[in-house]
């Protein structure tokens, strides 16, 4: 049973679209209807990457943020398509005026993806597993697409209850099921947990929310910093973070580190071009704009600089950002140096539309 004394006890519903740029495009096309799609860069030349693909696509393990080329391999029949932003941000406002039929508690983390709080809901229908089965209902009836959704007491447990019975999933976590619930999930679903933190616990033993129960919280910190504290207070289902309807983005940005260090223009500009796209990307899918871009530099002795330019008017565009980095980038002294790490970041935001922001936890390009 969860320690009450410490948990807030709230009613939020987790909403994750199933594959929306890609249902997005089966439902406005109906020849894409069954085939595998990707939506996202085209693997031509060095190849751009993927950010949704359709279910029939994943059955042969094309998955997002995978290299274009690397998909079509696993899938020669694959059809690859151009993302289209405004017909997303329309399907996602008609989401969002869903949502607000029934809580203005919406915190939005991306065009598909959002918590509500329904503890106090609009209509007095008092049951949150109910008011899931409405919208999940209401999605499908009025915009032709599925959505899966988490119903706990609170938003890491009903962020993972939202990826169980993917697509077209509807979970349900009690108070009562919270504790055993985390006890046996494995470290690497717990929300928050990268591949690297998750095989630093596996090597410490710790493969099961029981495991990291054992540790006390300053171990917990000792092994894993300051988010150990979070973990301690996770798997025992305490998160009384509020959803939050206007969290504000200070940044948005991409990075890669190459399997070779870059030692040409060509090389250098080549990468600039698609951690540019990437950052536009993400720009436009959340609504924002900036005004100052960052770029990060790492070279092959570890060694790290930052330039920055800022703007008189906001950008995001693809072109801007890498016109930009490039020119940060030709001011850097790289005589005889080796390039490992490339990043591009933009801060200073104003909201294109007045849209919540997105969390600022994860900023996510790649939808599931």
């Amino acid at each position: 049973m969860v320690d009450k004394q410490h948990t807030i006890i709230r009613k939020i519903i987790h909403i994750d679209m199933d594959a929306f740029y890609a249902s997005v495009e089966q439902r406005d096309n109906p020849e894409y209807v069954g085939k595998p799609i990707a939506v996202g860069g085209s693997p031509e030349g060095r190849g751009g990457v993927v950010a949704t693909a359709s279910y029939e696509a994943r059955k042969f393990g094309v998955r997002s943020a995978m290299p274009s080329k690397e998909a079509l391999r696993l899938c020669p029949d694959l059809i690859f398509i151009r993302p289209r932003f405004a017909a997303y941000k329309e399907t996602s406002s008609y989401i969002r005026e869903i949502f607000s039929r029934y809580t203005d508690l919406i915190e939005p983390l991306s065009l598909d993806e959002a918590y509500l709080d329904v503890t106090n809901d609009k209509l007095g229908i008092g049951s949150a597993l109910e008011i899931a089965e409405q919208i999940k209902k209401a999605i499908f009836d009025e915009l032709q697409l599925t959505a899966s959704a988490g119903v706990s007491i609170n938003k890491f447990i009903a962020k993972i209850a939202s990826d169980i019975n993917k697509p077209n999933g509807l979970t349900f976590i009690g108070p009562s099921k919270v504790e055993t619930f985390i006890e046996n999930l494995p470290v690497e679903k717990f929300y928050g947990v990268g591949k690297v933190t998750a095989k630093k616990m596996q090597s410490l033993g710790l493969f099961k929310g029981a495991d990291l129960k054992k540790l006390s919280e300053s171990d917990m910190v000792r092994h894993f910093g300051k988010s150990g504290s979070f973990y301690f207070r996770i798997v025992r289902g305490i998160d009384n973070r509020e959803v939050q309807p206007h969290r504000e983005t200070k940044s948005v940005g991409a990075e890669d580190t190459f399997p070779y260090d870059l030692t040409t223009p060509d090389e250098m500009y080549q990468e600039l071009s698609k951690i540019a796209e990437t950052v536009a990307n993400r720009l436009e899918k959340n609504e924002l704009k900036g005004r100052t871009l960052t770029l990060k530099v790492k070279f092959s002795d570890f060694r790290q600089i930052t330039r920055n330019h800022s703007f008189q008017s906001l950008i995001g565009d693809q072109q801007t950002i890498l016109e930009t980095a490039k020119s940060l980038l030709n001011n850097v002294d790289l005589q005889d140096k080796k390039i490992r790490l490339l990043g591009i970041t933009l801060s200073r935001f104003d909201l294109v539309m007045q849209a919540p922001q997105v969390e600022s936890e994860q900023l996510k390009l790649f939808d599931s």
